[in-house]
This record gives structure tokens, sequence and C-alpha cells, in this order.
């Protein structure tokens, strides 16, 4: 049984915890055992008026430009756990459970709210504003797992970055809380977080709780003490510490091991769940830089390596970490919906099957293979902090194909 929220981290760090003027971005993607995450790459787009999107369950309103975005996501739905656009916006989501239940009709799934954001917010809090619309257009519902014998469903909360701030997004129905952050460290988890701190608020949110009998009116309004099930709200994350002991020296290095540490429980390996896919972005404040982003494409980053992206004109596909599609016959389509599951597993995926089963089953080879790996992500951090240390402009042909090349060697020692 799927009850309780899937334990997702995800964190923020700020200068002066964070090097050198960037601001890192990480997200570890708890989500059922066996489910398929793809890495995608969509260009920025233009649309004719009246166009519409279709978004997992249902169709909405397009826009006249959406922007490019790449997204790690479960392979049987539109949206994403989490991603990027061109603009240096990062976003990611968690399901949370509030003492309003989440609806099962078939609306947006938080996911979907995700892509929507990249795609049509060029800053932190336009993406904010673009979601808050939609959850008030269109709401927010449907089964969060691809399951057709149940359906699991939960309310949202968001961590939405960019080069100069974050928000903290959380959400029961239409109705929404949101904090802004500009420094220090800030986990958000499967509990509500927000408390009394508040920079932007649903304009009837107070009216609301108070015609639910949750709040009285006299004492300060506290997010989640009012929206929380029970006393669930408490401070849920283990890995801030170990990101804020590092003092101010935050890098991408730091932020993959604690998205990599199954002792703190950050990385989830547990009976329903596992840490299916992983994101660590890092957002030089100085905005003559690019902003790098590491997805994994794998499940359980201790097992995984990180692999770096860089939005440029044309940059090169990469299928071999796209999962096969369906079309209109994908069962995730018809109605009634998820009557079977197909075969979701992208090349990457199947290597690295492999691979986990050697690194079980035979110590000294999975070691070696191990050591193999983690060298070959160790070169491409370094490549990147060179490309972030230079003076001169970056030139886009020489990271055209950056992201193809570190999946296409990783197969290579796979194979």
């Amino acid at each position: 049984r799927m009850a309780a929220a899937p334990p997702s981290y995800c964190f923020v760090a700020f200068p002066p915890c964070s090097k050198d003027g960037l601001v890192v971005f990480g997200k570890n993607s708890a989500r059922p055992r066996d489910e398929v995450q793809e890495v995608v790459y969509f260009a920025a787009a233009e649309h004719d008026p009246g166009s519409k999107v279709e978004c997992t369950y249902i169709e909405i309103e397009q826009v006249p430009r959406t922007h490019a975005v790449v997204l790690s996501r479960p392979s049987w739905l539109w949206g994403a756990e989490m991603g990027a656009n061109e603009h240096g916006v990062c976003l990611a989501n968690e399901a949370v459970l509030t003492r309003e239940p989440a609806s099962q009709s078939e609306a947006l799934l938080g996911m979907d709210l995700v892509r929507l954001g990249l795609e049509r917010g060029a800053t932190a809090k336009e993406a904010l504003d673009v979601i808050v619309a939609l959850l008030e257009e269109h709401g927010q519902g449907g089964n969060y797992y691809e399951d057709g014998s149940s359906c699991h469903t939960f309310q949202s909360a968001f961590l939405i970055v960019d080069r100069n701030e974050a928000w903290i997004l959380e959400t029961s129905g239409k109705y929404w809380a949101a904090e802004k952050i500009t420094e220090g460290v800030k986990c958000i988890c499967n509990q509500l977080s927000l408390t009394t701190k508040i920079d932007a608020e649903h304009p009837e949110l107070r009216n609301y709780v108070k015609s639910q009998g949750w709040w009285n009116g006299d004492s300060d309004f506290n997010f989640s003490e009012v929206f929380s099930i029970a006393d669930d709200h408490l401070a849920c994350c283990s890995g801030r510490e170990s990101l804020e002991k590092q003092g101010g020296d935050v890098s991408a290095q730091a932020m993959i091991d604690v998205l990599r540490d199954k002792d703190s429980g950050v990385c989830v390996d547990s009976e329903s769940f596992l840490t299916t896919a992983s994101i660590v972005s890092v957002l030089p404040q100085d905005p003559s830089f690019p902003c790098i982003h590491y997805f994994t494409g794998t499940p359980d980053p201790s097992r995984s390596i990180f692999k770096p992206f860089i939005f440029v004109d044309d940059v090169k596909l990469v299928p071999k970490v796209q999962s096969p599609s369906f079309g209109n016959d994908d069962p995730a389509k018809k109605i009634p919906r998820f009557q079977e599951k197909p075969d979701r597993r992208h090349e990457l995926y199947k290597a690295h099957e492999w691979a986990r089963s050697l690194l079980e089953n035979d110590q000294d080879k999975g070691q070696k293979l191990m050591r193999i790996m983690l060298d070959l992500e160790k070169q491409g951090l370094e490549a990147m902090e060179d490309i972030l240390s230079r003076t001169e402009i970056l030139d886009p042909a020489e990271v055209v194909d950056l992201f193809y090349d570190c999946v296409d060697t990783e197969l290579k020692f796979f194979k």
C-alpha cells in the first residue's frame, strides 16, 4: 500500500552557503520502485492562437510561446518530477498530504504543473504565477501512479529556483501560500514546511480556512499548522545539516554527496519506494555564465552517475535516455487507464540494471565498475568547473553534444 507520500527531497543553497556566487539546486525523486524515469528535451516553440496542449489527463489552452526545457519524468506521463528551462529556472515538486483530501477526478497533476511552470516562466516568480493561475483555473487531481488497481492522489509542494531567488510554493486544492528565499540552505520534502513567513498567498486563503473552522483569525496564521493532517509538519530535512556543514562551500559535488546518502534517508531505497532519478543544477548568479544541469536518468544516485547538460541551440537529442513511445495505444492514455503496463525501459536504464546486478552479485567487478563510473563523473564535474571559471564566453559548439557524449560513454562502460 502506498498511502504515504513518497519521501522525495529537494534542496537549494544560496551564497554565502554555496561556492563562488553559485546557486545550487538538487532533488531526489522517490517514486514506486519499478517506475522508469526518462530525460527529455523540448526545444522552444511558437504555437498558433487557440491551440491546446494535452497534459497527462486533461487538455488546456496553449500559450503563444514555450521555453526550451529539459525534464526528468516518469515516462508514462506528460509532466515532470523535476527539470530546468533555458532561462535558468529549475523546478521540482513534492507530493504532500493535507487535511483536505486530494481530488481523484482528473485535472492537472503536480508533475504537469512542473513542466507548465518551466515552459511558461522565464523567472522563478513568473513560474510561480503560472502555476497558481493554472491551479485556480483547472485544479489538481488524478492518479499519481501508473496503477490501474487504485487511485493515489496528493496535493503539491514546489521548489522553484532561478539565479537570484527561490520560492517554496505549497498548495491544497487551489489554495496556496509561498515563501521567497534568497540566502542560506532550504530543503523541502513530502510534508508542509511553510509556517508564518508567507510572502505571497491565494487572496481568499485566510477567509477559506476560517470558513472551514481551521483557524480562528486571532492567532498567527501558520500555514503548516492549519493545513497539516497531524503533527507531521516537523523538520523533515535530514540533508540540510550536511549542506550547512559545508560552511560556504556547497558545490555540485557536495549536493551530489547529500543526494547519495542512504543513512540520512535522503536517498530512498525502501520496500515501496526508490530514488528513481536525481538532478543537480548549478546556477551562476552572474548571467554571463551558463547554468549546468546534471541528470542521472537511472535509479539510485549512489549507483548512478550525474551527467551534465547545458542549454544551447540545436542541442543534440539523446534517444538512449528516452523511453519507447506508444502513442495513442499507451494504456496511460486509454480509459479506463493503466489496464496494462508496457515495458518503458530505455537503453541506459537497461544497461544500468545489468550494472546494478553486477554491484549486488560480484563485489570485486562491481566495485571496479563503480570506480570507473565515478571517475567518469569526476571528469565531467571538473570540465564544468573549468567552464565556470573561464573569462571567455562559452562556444555553444563545445557543449552541443555534451549530455549525449556522457550517456554514450557511460553505455560503453556498461558494455
